[in-house]
């Protein structure tokens, strides 16, 4: 269902309600590709949204919370704003002193996206495209973009990124998701199980910058290889907790795809809410999740629910490749060369316990 949902920078917005034969529901919006919201139900069937989010468009317009959105062109930091590609230096906007975080002043999240209906027999769906030109924010080539949202009736939200360029460039979108699977406005998530298939994280310094190093999440607060609630290790003395306010780290999956036509998407994570029953799995092309446990939530945002979030009401879980890869030759590329597309894929699937 196609509604409309405001007008922002003089360009109607409209939001899509995806249905599936099961009763969930995922309402996407055609500013910044954002996921308002996704109901779903508990082990009773009572049915509740799991995404943290605004009620109006304004809000969304308004704030640099980045929830629900499609974020790009380079998804996480890139260091000191720069980078070199090709023998040239790139100078990016610093937004996040002193670096570049999610695409910069106004990444992909700010714009609206032209968005048409997608719905097939494999579930309802619709597809955001945009060109984002040559120079935008600094980033070299002019890239074609599609990102597709399809509701399954496995109660799966696949979400199905394709870029190209005309030039060399760099690339890393993501969707930025808070979840809180008791539902949005409920508290804090701390007792949400968290698994995670990775045995490494990479530790970052002062800026949230990685250090360069692989680090063993073995006898840390970071293990989260069988499932662990998440406010078991948020208060833990180790040093990368404190340096990050909690979790805002990146892990590595013990199985890595391809960058360029990745295969089937692997299990990255899996997180129960004990009391709902309600589990969400995460499925990933990438070779990496960004895992955030809501930091920086301070109580100054207030959601669809009508009440505020605070710090761990909710947390993101963004499929991605490593924060300042372009600075890093050690991590997987994520140069984009005209000739060869940029495809990835990241699929939420929704159950109980």
């Amino acid at each position: 269902m196609r509604e409309a949902f405001g007008t922002a920078f003089g360009i109607p917005v409209d939001r899509y309600t995806l249905t599936n034969a099961n009763g969930v529901e995922a309402a996407i919006l055609s500013y910044g590709g954002i996921i308002q919201s996704i109901r779903v139900p508990d082990r009773d069937g009572a049915r509740a949204n799991v995404v943290l989010g605004f009620a109006t468009l304004d809000e969304y317009v308004a704030a640099s919370s980045y929830f629900g959105c499609i974020v790009g062109r380079y998804a996480n930091r890139i260091a000191n704003g720069t980078f070199a590609l090709d023998d040239k230096t790139y100078t990016l906007p610093v937004n996040n002193p002193p670096n570049t975080l999610h695409g910069g002043l106004r990444g992909f999240d700010k714009h609206v996206w032209d968005a048409s209906d997608v719905s097939d027999p494999s579930g309802e769906g619709v597809q955001l495209r945009r060109e984002s030109p040559d120079g935008e924010e600094g980033y070299p080539g002019t890239l074609a973009v599609t990102v597709t949202y399809r509701l399954t009736d496995a109660n799966g939200l696949r979400i199905d990124y394709r870029a190209t360029t005309d030039a060399p460039t760099v690339i890393n979108l993501t969707n930025h998701s808070y979840f809180n699977l008791a539902g949005e406005g409920s508290g804090c998530i701390y007792d949400h199980a968290l698994t995670l298939n990775a045995s490494r994280f990479i530790p970052t310094d002062s800026t949230a910058i990685p250090t360069g190093e692989l680090a063993p999440v073995s006898s840390t607060p970071f293990d989260f290889t069988r499932p662990r609630p998440i406010g078991a290790g948020i208060r833990d003395p180790h040093k990368q907790i404190i340096v990050g306010h909690g979790y805002d780290h990146h892990f590595i999956l013990d199985a890595e795809r391809g960058f360029i036509n990745p295969e089937t998407p692997i299990l990255a994570a899996h997180v129960l809410e004990p009391n709902s029953g309600r589990i969400m799995t995460v499925a990933t092309t990438e070779p990496g999740v960004q895992f955030y446990s809501g930091n920086y939530l301070d109580g100054t945002l207030t959601g669809t629910s009508g009440r505020p979030y605070r710090q761990s009401d909710g947390f993101a879980l963004e499929t991605q490749h490593a924060p300042d890869s372009p600075n890093q030759p050690q991590f997987p590329s994520t140069v984009l060369r005209p000739g060869d597309t940029f495809s990835s894929t990241t699929v939420f699937t929704f159950s109980v316990d």
